[in-house]
């Protein structure tokens, strides 16, 4: 954990880009934006681009100066916020904290998940280890949390050195994208297998996610316990777009230790989008309920469309921000969820992904969307990006015309 001084130097510049633009009045209004959003307020559609894999083609090799690996994670944060900030052209809030993460172990479940990759970002396969039922599910346990507080005590203690006087240094805890179900089911036990187990062996099928929920209620119980939550009211990213600020967190009582109840929490079921509705409010949902009912506010749905699982899902207490992905029938959520849930549109990635956009059609779908979901208080997010063709100025250009959309649905 050695940063060299000419990295150092590197960091703090970079550092003061950061602070620089956090403190400007274009990030207050931002955060007004976004806060206005999550309280259910009419403004207009509120846009965030987050390109993803894309960034390796944002922020090349050539442009990176540190050398050691936790000095060059670091930059790389840097300079994702000062693009954001600078050139992006979203409505992204870049803020005035440096957030250090403990380090700690993976969640595990007791039988280990063996995966075959073939290059960084690319295909894998796994071997699960649930063959059966019968002798492997009493193999299962909660996951264990074990920080390594040597490691995270000596990340803070750099990080003070280093901002101190330029960024707000926290110690801030993020243990959880999805407190889902059905990701980590898919893990033990193998998709297809999965599927088959719904009408082959249903009462096993109950017995995995009451398993995995009971995993995720031990391991919030945990964090609770020992005062490892952190707010995430703020500028946190929260469900599958969108970001955390919020006049309704924390909970009225709160004394300064955070509990679920403080929080935005978040759950989804991708991997089950074949399964029918009913099967869905059979199989998963009364098990995600007692999850998401500890949470001071909720994030449903990424990938999967919702519409016909909506009369199960709107049941999920404290329900905020709702997710319409590419898939959804944008029309009917538009209808389900009226002016009473943010309306969380994803739009289809494969729209910047070649060198060449054609800006008219992303006009259109936008234009599309947008109208149909007027009466709505919505948030468009491009997301799930692999590439966007090599072309950094393609995420500019859909902010811009988005942007536009938004600005013109408003008038």
């Amino acid at each position: 954990m050695v940063i060299s001084e000419s990295e150092m130097k590197v960091l703090r510049e970079l550092a003061l880009q950061v602070a620089e633009i956090a403190a400007s009045s274009k990030m207050a209004r931002t955060r007004e934006l976004w806060t206005k959003l999550n309280n259910l307020e009419r403004v207009r559609p509120v846009i965030l681009c987050d390109p993803e894999n894309g960034w390796n083609e944002i922020i090349t090799e050539a442009q990176m100066k540190c050398q050691g690996k936790l000095a060059r994670r670091w930059e790389m944060n840097f300079r994702k916020e000062i693009f954001w900030g600078e050139y992006m052209g979203d409505d992204k809030p870049v803020e005035p904290y440096f957030d250090v993460p403990y380090t700690a172990s993976p969640d595990g479940w007791g039988l280990k998940t063996v995966f075959h990759k073939t290059e960084t970002a690319g295909s894998f396969s796994w071997e699960n280890p649930i063959k059966d039922y019968a002798t492997d599910l009493g193999k299962l346990h909660s996951p264990k949390i074990e920080i390594d507080w040597e490691t995270t005590n000596g990340c803070m203690k750099l990080a003070h050195e280093l901002f101190d006087s330029i960024l707000h240094v926290r110690l801030k805890g993020i243990w959880w994208w999805s407190l889902g179900l059905t990701l980590p089911a898919a893990m033990l036990r193998g998709l297809t297998n999965l599927f088959y187990d719904f009408i082959e062996n249903p009462v096993a099928v109950k017995e995995l996610l009451a398993i995995i929920s009971k995993g995720q209620m031990d391991k919030l119980d945990y964090l609770e316990k020992h005062n490892l939550l952190s707010l995430n009211n703020d500028g946190t990213y929260v469900g599958s777009g969108g970001y955390g600020f919020s006049e309704q967190l924390p909970h009225a009582d709160f004394d300064g230790i955070v509990r679920c109840r403080d929080m935005w929490g978040f759950a989804e079921s991708q991997e089950t989008v074949q399964v029918s509705p009913q099967m869905y409010e059979e199989f998963v949902f009364p098990y995600e309920k007692p999850i998401l009912d500890r949470f001071g506010l909720n994030c449903y749905g990424c990938c999967e469309p919702l519409e016909k699982r909506w009369n199960a899902v709107r049941n999920h207490a404290n329900l905020r921000r709702v997710s319409c992905s590419p898939w959804a029938n944008l029309e009917q959520m538009a209808r389900n969820l009226g002016n009473n849930y943010i309306c969380s549109i994803k739009v289809n990635p494969v729209a910047i992904a070649s060198p060449e956009i054609d800006r008219e059609a992303i006009r259109a779908e936008l234009r599309r969307a947008l109208e149909l979901t007027k009466g709505c208080v919505v948030e468009v997010i491009m997301k799930d990006n692999h590439t966007i063709g090599n072309q950094p100025g393609n995420v500019v250009e859909w902010c811009r015309i988005t942007k536009e959309e938004a600005q013109r649905v408003s008038n």
